[in-house]
């Protein structure tokens, strides 16, 4: 594989996950264009240094992936002046929120019910699936709106690896990026800087246990198996990715060609 080119990373203190997707290669011996495409956590505890950092960026738009009980979570994003907040949420508006309340507050034994042998993981390989299957209309205006207008822009979800990882591995493919490539930003994810902060406010000596954080890490990786579930659920849907393209996002040739000119060099 082609590696991508070094970029410099800022050092935020209250967002997660932040990278520039510039420089990875495509098929065709071409690259992401540098400082046009964004993906980070939630920008809800972005501290003023880190607002005007994003600021700085020149974005256009800011896709937040999350859904009401996120935003309850966590928080609104910050206001950065001039930028448009556009809430796509990749899953349902309730969706996991008494899960996670549990994954939060829940003791031992709750989660050894819901999180034990492969039932997390399982839980982050349908949720992938999922995503592909039934958020066609969120995918396609994502690239409908980088294709027009949206660039430069900044993709998030809560942690930055799941919801807005697999738009941003759409996004690729539909630039042709790599599928190494893809897989490899994926899983810059997991990286101890980049990590979401596991928040538990059960109060007994269980609350940070090995077990506990042992129960707890597959929601919290990246994990190929995660991303293979859902691309591996556009070829069983559609047959190819160019027909999931097409069929599935709405996506024309000369859209497509359109995001290959704005997003590529």
């Amino acid at each position: 594989m082609t590696q991508h080119a070094p970029s410099t990373e800022p050092e935020l203190t209250g967002v997660r996950n932040f990278r520039d997707v510039g420089g990875l290669p495509t098929v065709d011996g071409r690259r992401v264009r540098q400082g046009v495409l964004f993906r980070s956590g939630h920008l809800a505890h972005a501290t003023a240094e880190d607002a005007t950092f994003l600021s700085s960026l020149g974005l256009h738009t800011v896709f937040d992936f999350r859904n009401a009980a996120d935003q309850k979570l966590e928080g609104a994003d910050v206001e950065l002046p001039g930028v448009r907040n556009l809430n796509l949420p990749l899953n349902d508006p309730a969706d996991g929120a008494e899960f996670w309340a549990m994954v939060r507050d829940g003791d031992i034994e709750q989660l050894r019910s819901i999180l034990s042998e492969g039932r997390a993981a399982g839980r982050l390989v349908d949720s992938y699936r999922t995503m592909i299957k039934e958020r066609t209309a969120e995918h396609s205006r994502v690239l409908h709106s980088l294709a027009e207008d949206s660039l430069p822009a900044l993709m998030h979800c809560a942690a930055g690896k799941d919801r807005a990882g697999l738009s941003i591995a759409v996004t690729l493919l539909a630039v042709g990026v790599e599928r190494e490539a893809i897989e490899a930003d994926y899983l810059k994810s997991n990286e101890k800087h980049r990590r979401y902060k596991v928040h538990r406010s059960a109060a007994s000596k269980d609350a940070y246990s090995d077990e506990v954080m042992e129960l707890l890490s597959p929601l919290f990786d990246a994990r190929v198996e995660y991303l293979n579930a859902g691309l591996e659920t556009i070829d069983e849907q559609w047959g190819s990715t160019d027909r999931y393209l097409e069929e599935g996002l709405s996506l024309s040739a000369a859209t497509r060609e359109r995001l290959r000119e704005r997003l590529l060099v």
